[in-house]
């Protein structure tokens, strides 16, 4: 799958997680592929949730090792 962006948000925390997520994708075209790196447990339910609400579409949530998750978002 080609990243057409992507974003690390380590030592962010909520709501910022989503605010900085939410700024990403509205720079990108419909249909381009946000990749998103955090070390914030809580925002691996709450950034994917808002982004689903704002009508993008939840690609992955993947943890990639002990402290940090990767997530893509497909945007609409």
């Amino acid at each position: 799958m080609k990243i057409d962006k992507s974003i690390n948000i380590k030592g962010e925390v909520c709501p910022y997680t989503f605010v900085r997520s939410k700024l990403a994708i509205e720079e990108m075209d419909s249909s381009q592929v946000l990749e998103v790196i955090t070390d914030h447990r809580p925002a691996t339910e709450n950034v994917p949730r808002s982004m689903a609400n704002e009508g993008n579409e939840v690609l992955e949530i993947t943890k990639i090792n002990d402290k940090d998750w990767r997530m893509l978002f497909r945007k609409k």
